[in-house]
């Protein structure tokens, strides 16, 4: 929930929370280019890069003449290897673009080759959000999703920079994460409180520069975006064909933004606010996530209104006195509220909330909201915890220039509480505890997302999506552009749209199969 979304490739992954509340192990699951040959690259010396374009400066042959050497996968952490059809590469890139011929990082490549060679469009670039998911483990797990769109595209995603195997940011021990879940309380309600959470975000900072201080100033946004377009080259394709989800539609605006002349056919899903800055992103999620837990509650034939009030006051027991759990762990508040977001991600986990409010409103224990929270913050049966939360806080920390203060954040209750009494005082103390002592300047309030001259965009809002409310959808597509962003509304729940709703799955095949760009604002219900 801090920052963008976590769990956006969980949204309908009824399956694997099966899995995570009967013990097993974690896991994320979820859910045309205008070709060119692979000798037609590039001049001796120089990228062949046209001048005018504003995102990347002119590379090195040495990396604008790369060809993947791809290969067989590695198991990614806590995970098995995809095998099959599955190879994987690496591609060097810049560490820091304004010094194009020094530092390289390796990014972390997977791809499924097009089933119809004889009507192969090219490759589609895959990222599922986070900041901080790994779409190297994700692809594998969410191919099943694509499978139409993989007749005629290779199916590609990467790990973009600081994350997993692209120089991944790794910030802290599994023990210490495990003392900062119990011991700091995300809620803060007296000053000892407030000075061991602002301590606890002062030494993850800290513990990001000691073990990976190296990257930290370059794993924002704009760098993964360029990044992105060297791929597009060394790939061989003139357009990015791009299918960017949650905070991955940030990424694909900023793109846009960058490479205009570059974009090809482009979805936006779950898509990010562009206009909204760090505390804007909290209230927007503050919002979204009431809206959710209101549409579950009437969803169960409950009041909304004394459903939130209930939920409420069992944080607050918890807050006092946490429950038991037969793993010997405690449920204390933050993690309860973790539990609570988890399920709302999609419809079709709503039963696992309802099982889990019962055992602790009626049975006074926490196994299964502890299980929903750990799932969610990528902690395995063993205790280990995957370093998606060390990457998203370090590329959310290195995009965004806010750096709220613990007594900006309690100015910010009053109204947070009114949002949500539920959500709204962990999402404002949030906005302090993320970045207000990071070791490296953020780059922008908000990110440029404007567009003239790009292709068409869908840019795809559901209207109950819980972490990227439906609001920002068409604040994206304003943002790209008259012409360039195509609003397509889908009236339902959860956190994206493509694979839960027909309408808009086949509407989007048809776009990067086909070409057909839908109407600008048609809806899907």
């Amino acid at each position: 929930m801090v920052g963008h979304a976590r769990a956006a490739a969980l949204a309908g992954a009824a399956l694997l929370l099966t899995g995570l509340l009967a013990g097993c192990g974690g896991g994320t699951d979820d859910k045309p280019a205008e070709r060119t040959d692979h000798g037609a690259a590039s001049s001796p010396g120089r990228s062949s890069t046209p001048s005018g374009q504003p995102g990347r400066p002119e590379l090195p042959a040495a990396l604008t003449s790369q060809r993947p050497d791809w290969n067989s996968c590695k198991a990614p952490a806590g995970g098995s290897a995809p095998g099959g059809d599955w190879l994987c590469a690496t591609v060097k890139v810049p560490l820091d673009y304004a010094k194009p011929d020094g530092d390289t990082i390796g990014i972390a490549l997977i791809r499924k080759k097009a089933r119809d060679e004889s009507r192969r469009l090219g490759a589609m670039l895959f990222n599922f959000g986070g900041p901080g998911g790994s779409g190297v483990a994700i692809l594998p797990r969410a191919a099943g999703s694509y499978k139409k769109l993989n007749a005629r595209y290779d199916l590609v995603s990467f790990d973009p920079r600081g994350v997993a195997d692209s120089a991944g940011v790794n910030c802290r021990t599994d023990k210490e994460t495990e003392d900062a879940n119990r011991k700091v309380d995300m809620t803060p309600d007296t000053a000892a409180e407030e000075a061991a959470f602002m301590k606890d975000g002062a030494d993850f900072g800290a513990g990001c520069e000691r073990r990976s201080g190296k990257v930290l100033p370059y794993v924002g946004t704009t760098n993964a975006a360029r990044d992105m377009d060297l791929i597009r080259e060394v790939l061989g394709d003139k357009k990015l064909t791009y299918f960017g989800m949650s905070y991955g539609t940030e990424l694909g605006g900023t793109y846009a933004h960058l490479f205009p002349k570059n974009v090809g056919r482009t979805v936006l899903d779950a898509v990010v606010d562009p206009t909204a800055d760090t505390i804007g992103h909290a209230r927007n999620q503050a919002t979204g996530f009431q809206r959710a837990l209101e549409n579950y509650l009437k969803d169960r034939g409950q009041d909304p209104k004394a459903g939130t009030q209930r939920i409420a006051r069992l944080l607050k027991r918890i807050d006092n006195k946490p429950l038991p759990t037969t793993s010997g762990r405690e449920l204390n508040e933050s993690l309860a509220i973790t539990g609570i977001v988890m399920p709302l991600y999609s419809k079709s986990n709503w039963p696992y909330l309802t099982q889990a409010l019962d055992e602790a409103e009626k049975g006074g224990t926490g196994n299964m909201l502890l299980q929903l929270a750990d799932a969610y913050n990528g902690r395995d049966e063993k205790g280990h915890y995957d370093t998606q939360n060390h990457s998203q806080r370090a590329i959310s920390c290195a995009d965004s220039k806010l750096r709220p203060t613990a007594a900006e954040a309690r100015t910010m209750l009053p109204e947070f509480r009114k949002l949500s009494p539920v959500f709204g005082p962990f999402l404002a103390w949030d906005t302090a505890g993320w970045c207000a002592e990071w070791p490296v300047k953020g780059e922008h309030d908000n990110p440029e997302a404007s567009a003239p001259g790009a292709a068409p965009i869908l840019v795809v809002g559901t209207t109950g999506d819980p972490a990227t409310p439906y609001e920002g959808a068409q604040k994206m597509a304003d943002e790209l552009g008259k012409g360039v962003g195509i609003m397509l509304t889908n009236k339902g729940e959860g956190h994206g749209a493509y694979g839960e709703s027909t309408c808009v799955t086949s509407t989007v095949n048809a776009y990067f199969l086909d070409g057909k760009v839908p109407a600008d604002g048609r809806t899907c219900s």
